[in-house]
């Protein structure tokens, strides 16, 4: 059989879909990234891994039928299994006595004997419990994976080092963590929002004015292509018009009169200048960040690398509103992230808006900022009319920053956009000149691509550059506007395909550009932010990278607990995390650099074992990577990837 030559390997390339091409070190193709021929696996296909929801079949090729579907795994099964024999709460510490139960051990759903609960948990994880050994006492007592390693079983008590407990329970603590009587309270909606009651009908005169002025332009444009109409009906149009025109202005008077009665009857608003400072030049800043955003591994790079700016997962008004006790565990965060911790949420309506805004302002201490989420292209979302369908309706996105800005009392409001809805019709440019003239945002962030182009092509910098520009300009004419004058200026971040420290240095050069954020290329690849301090790309090793995930697990544990249900999430958020860690190529192994976010590589063998099984992209294997630090997974533990590549085992 002939051997054939480069130029045929490379149109045979080129033939095949991106996602199943067999690169070659020397062949210099889009999208792939180069890897030094030692390291490729030959005639072996690594299944593409999506970023989005978009679907699909793989050339619909019958060859490659068990990889068809791509895009994520939407219905897939996230609760996990609950002990079959449950330990009475008010027995988790035996040393507790002021704890009682209050049903009774005769009524109690749960068990009382200590003795069969013991003997019928399942095995227990060899070592120490990490939760004890880190801040000297374990919050799951007798439910403890680890239990062996802190009871005594002839005394039946828990050992504890109070003297650690009380050092960090100052210094290692969780904040923003609501009581449940408020919690209640907002459940029964006996909850009242003094403030957002007074500032929310004056937004709903603003709605309907808008409504009637929207209305009024739909049918002058009817109007102006019907050239048939008779003279006395264009009269009989025109008194229309200008009966609605003074309709409109009694509108806005009322409007005014309504504002006017909120400033008179409760505390105005806290102007700009008033409200708590933020400092956005030159920051490391971690974005905010869906399922993998979780508290612990914002802290994980708060501890390991000093971000100085962490959000909280996106968190829905209406359930913030609502009391779920899902919903407020967003909002928590380390003690370590404040200041510079900022919320996020979402919604389509002024009202809730709101309200959400006064609650987190009132309810939770440790706040820096509330950021809008206007640049989510998740569908759910988008057809509910929040996220980045807000962008195609500026009206309502101003009155809803209007009513956050009015009720989150000293807390500065700030909004998260895309380039726009639509690919090749960026409205970000018109957007940011309403928002900077009729609101008092004081940060714009920017990620450079449409809702329609989710992660299919590079983030367009040059474009944020163009934004970047257009603040910078409004800032200065702001700043030679006597009256304006004490207003702080707006920061503008842009963010998008940032992997490494050359992206970060070259996009944070750009005209107008106070600082980049960081999303996916923090969860590829942690150390980006230690990259960023040294100016030089890093070579981790294996075990180097291992650690990074023992540590990640041990936060986790602290924050979910260490009994069965708190190791089943741990388990569950730490394969979420190396769905995304194991796309890290290694430095060692690649022909040049950087390499890019959205290159992805030929099947690889790492330098060692270790660096092949952390490279992997079948989600068994993460599962076993989890192993080495949170025991065998239970046999009732449930994962299921986020992307449906990624479900299917990568055979040689």
């Amino acid at each position: 059989m002939t051997q054939e030559t480069s130029s045929e390997k490379k149109t045979e390339l080129e033939s095949q879909p991106r996602s199943l091409k067999r690169s070659n070190s020397h062949l210099d193709i889009k999208g792939v990234a180069q890897i030094k021929r030692q390291y490729i696996i030959e005639n072996v296909i690594r299944p593409a891994i999506d970023d989005d929801e978009m679907e699909g079949n793989v050339n619909n090729n019958p060859k490659y039928e068990s990889l068809s579907k791509r895009g994520q795994n939407k219905n897939r099964d996230l609760r996990q299994p609950h002990e079959t024999i449950r330990l009475c709460s008010s027995l988790i510490d035996p040393d507790n006595l002021n704890r009682k139960c209050k049903f009774g051990a005769e009524n109690c759903r749960n068990t009382h004997d200590i003795d069969f609960y013991l003997k019928s948990k399942e095995k227990e994880i060899e070592g120490a419990c990490p939760v004890f050994e880190a801040i000297g006492y374990c919050p799951a007592g007798l439910k403890c994976r680890w239990l062996s390693s802190h009871f005594n079983f002839e005394t039946k008590t828990l050992v504890k080092d109070l003297e650690k407990y009380e050092k960090t329970s100052k210094t290692d603590k969780e904040i923003n963590c609501l009581e449940g009587e408020i919690k209640y309270k907002l459940q029964k909606k006996n909850y009242k929002f003094e403030k957002s009651e007074q500032f929310i009908p004056y937004l709903n005169i603003l709605t309907k004015n808008n409504n009637i002025i929207n209305k009024t332009t739909k049918e002058d444009k009817e109007k102006n292509k019907n050239k048939k109409i008779d003279k006395e009906n264009e009269n009989n149009e025109n008194e229309n018009k200008d009966e609605k025109n003074e309709n409109n202005e009694n509108e806005n008077e009322k409007a005014e009169n309504t504002k006017q009665k909120y400033y008179e009857y409760v505390e105005p608003p806290f102007l700009p200048c008033e409200k708590k400072k933020l400092d956005y030049n030159n920051k490391k800043i971690l974005s905010p960040l869906t399922t993998v955003g979780n508290l612990p591994f914002r802290r994980l790079l708060k501890k390991l690398y000093d971000v100085d700016i962490t959000y909280s997962e996106m968190a829905l008004a209406l359930p913030l509103i609502q009391g779920s006790n899902s919903e407020w565990a967003l909002p928590k965060a380390h003690i370590s992230e404040y200041p510079g911790f900022g919320v996020q949420i979402a919604t389509a309506k002024h009202w809730e808006a709101c309200k959400a805004s006064e609650a987190i302002s009132k309810l939770l201490t440790s706040v820096s900022e509330i950021n809008l989420n206007c640049g989510c292209p998740i569908d759910l979302l988008y057809r509910a009319g929040a996220g980045s369908a807000l962008m195609d309706q500026p009206s309502r996105l101003i009155r809803i920053l209007k009513g956050m800005n009015a009720c989150s009392d000293e807390i500065p409001i700030t909004v998260k956009i895309r380039m726009g809805v639509r690919d090749n019709k960026p409205t970000a440019i018109p957007l940011v000149k309403r928002l900077i003239n009729e609101t008092d945002v004081k940060v714009i962030t920017l990620h450079g691509r449409s809702r329609q182009q989710r992660y299919t092509k590079e983030s367009n910098w040059d474009y944020i550059a163009e934004v970047g520009k257009v603040v910078e300009e409004m800032n200065l004419a702001k700043m030679e506007d006597k009256e304006l004058r004490d207003d702080s200026k707006v920061f503008f971040v842009g963010n998008g395909d940032v992997y490494n420290y050359e992206d970060y240095y070259n996009n944070q050069a750009r005209e107008g550009v106070d600082s980049v954020m960081i999303a996916r290329g923090g969860l590829i690849k942690p150390w980006i932010f230690e990259e960023i301090d040294k100016r030089q790309h890093i070579d981790k090793s294996s075990s180097e990278r291992l650690e990074i995930l023992k540590e990640y697990s041990k936060l986790a544990l602290e924050h979910w607990g260490s009994d069965e249900y708190g190791v089943g999430l741990s388990r569950r958020f730490l394969c979420e995390f190396i769905s995304f860690f194991h796309r890290y190529i290694p430095v060692g192994i690649l022909e040049r650099l950087p390499s890019k976010l959205n290159e992805r590589p030929p099947n690889w063998r790492g330098r060692d074992e270790m660096e092949t099984l952390l490279g992997s992209s079948d989600y068994k294997d993460w599962i076993k990577i989890s192993e080495m630090f949170l025991g065998p997974a239970n046999k009732d533990f449930q994962f299921q990837p986020k992307h449906k590549s990624s479900a299917y085992d990568t055979k040689e």
